[in-house]
């Protein structure tokens, strides 16, 4: 069951001692706890009855999947370039929207703008013949593991808030996201890691930035963590002054006990606090050991693409995702694409280069983790999903460019229950608006809620007055890949 939220407590039965001893004991945990700690101190960071906020606790109901990666896409991929075939547009390549369609305008375009045909090839693939492009040679081989959705929509066509509205559920930053709803709702099942990782793309600070992944008006401990390959995939985590874990550990003792002898109802706020002390402390033994892929095959480096420049660091991250969820991770999120737009799947230039540029990086690490997942298991309580926070206009920006367009796009989910080999929804005939089974962000959340074991509307957090959700007013779920 989800923990209980008590109202915040009001700091007076908290002595001044233990104040003092708390903000300068330097245990050397580094930002990760410290962060924790400074945060906690908002009056919206409320604590739960739970000592160990991150403990496993049961779903609302059976569960299809245990954990999620998500795959994130940044800058928004083109629709008709990956995962919905147009055939129309190319007839109608450099002339206006069909008046039948009614007017549209994004950023850059309007209906008044000339439509731009597609250059890629789109053909069945597996048994089931779902269709994509041929961006994805390698993901063509894992597409009846893969379920498409090709009738999503959002409400903006600005990336920072679709980005929030992708991961938030809300097109305003300030709302947790959804690795820390699920990690609020399930916790984590390895006490010696975060519930929520997130990995970021070396090239550049993504756009919308902590938000994207931050705990609102959680207790900050739901916060996704950042992760990096190589030895310190926490950064500031181990202590700067050399001091011995021995050392740590009677002061996070010390520090324990002091608690017990002062515990009040209204001290679950400290006992978080002390939690994430804790989870930093084991982190420092653990978390090296869960990057570390010394102990991988050549065959599974060669899986990933970590034998090719251009897939090699993605490739890293995928496999890095594997391990984390393996180790019980409850939510891990990897962002392909960072930094200014040429970065990103942000087409606006040249949506042929662009894509092929960011496909080229991304397609055979994602085709590796699935079959990796799928032969060692894993795929069965792994839900994994790709796309990004829009989709593209059908309409050309300059000459060879698409502007953003949350009015219709694609996603694909796999594992954790989804029902591979099919396509769900569609839009209209030059890929611009959804127009059957049309489905909204919050469906798809409700969706990936749905797969864990929780109800959408049994997971609430009561957040100025009002019980909050991840989906807000309701979602419906995406029943043709159930």
């Amino acid at each position: 069951m989800l923990p209980e939220i008590n109202d915040p407590c009001p700091g007076p039965e908290l002595t001044a001692d233990r104040r003092q001893f708390l903000s300068n004991s330097a245990l050397g945990f580094g930002s990760l706890a410290f962060a924790a700690l400074g945060a906690g101190e908002s009056a919206a960071a409320r604590p739960t009855r739970s000592v160990n906020p991150l403990a496993p606790r049961d779903p609302h109901f059976d569960a299809a999947a245990t954990s999620v990666i998500f795959l994130f896409m940044a800058g928004g991929p083109s629709q008709v370039e990956t995962f919905d075939p147009k055939p129309l547009l190319n007839e109608l390549h450099g002339k206006p929207v069909p008046e039948s369609l009614g007017p549209i305008k994004t950023q850059q375009t309007t209906e008044k703008s000339l439509l731009l045909g597609c250059k890629r090839t789109f053909q069945p693939q597996g048994e089931s013949g779902l269709v994509m492009s041929d961006l994805f040679p390698q993901l063509a081989s894992c597409a009846d593991d893969i379920a498409v959705v090709r009738s999503l929509h959002a409400d903006s066509i600005v990336h920072a808030p679709a980005l929030y509205q992708m991961n938030s559920g809300r097109t305003l930053m300030g709302h947790p996201s959804m690795g820390a709803w699920v990690t609020y709702g399930l916790g984590s099942e390895n006490e010696n890691l975060p519930g929520y990782v997130v990995m970021l793309d070396p090239d550049g600070t993504l756009v919308g930035g902590p938000p994207c992944w931050g705990a609102g008006y959680f207790p900050p401990v739901y916060q996704g963590t950042l992760f990096r390959p190589g030895k310190v995939p926490v950064l500031d985590l181990l202590p700067s002054d050399g001091r011995t874990r021995r050392r740590q550990r009677s002061s996070l003792d010390l520090m324990n006990r002091l608690n017990e002898l002062r515990r009040r109802p209204g001290d679950e706020q400290l006992l978080s606090r002390l939690a994430t002390y804790e989870l930093a402390y084991r982190m420092q033994s653990h978390a090296p050991e869960a990057v570390d892929i010394s102990d991988e095959t050549r065959e599974t480096e060669q899986l990933y693409g970590l034998d090719d420049p251009r897939t090699e660091e993605f490739g890293t991250r995928c496999l890095l995702a594997r391990r984390l969820v393996e180790r019980g991770v409850r939510f891990v999120q990897l962002y392909c694409g960072g930094g200014p737009g040429n970065l990103t799947w942000d087409g606006h230039g040249d949506i042929e280069e662009n894509h092929l540029r960011m496909a080229g990086q991304s397609d055979k690490p994602v085709a590796g983790l699935l079959k990796d997942l799928k032969r060692r298991g894993l795929l069965e309580k792994t839900l994994v999903i790709w796309g990004g926070e829009f989709g593209r206009t059908p309409m050309s920006q300059g000459e060879t460019g698409r502007d953003h367009s949350p009015f219709g796009f694609s996603m694909w989910l796999a594992g954790g229950g989804i029902q591979g080999g099919r396509t769900v929804g569609q839009t209209d005939e030059i890929g611009l608006r959804a127009v059957e089974q049309p489905y909204h962000v919050r469906d798809l959340h409700a969706t990936i809620l749905h797969q864990l074991g929780l109800d959408q509307e049994e997971l609430t957090f009561l957040h100025n007055g009002r019980e909050e959700m991840l989906t807000d007013i309701g979602g419906q779920l995406i029943e043709g890949i159930l």
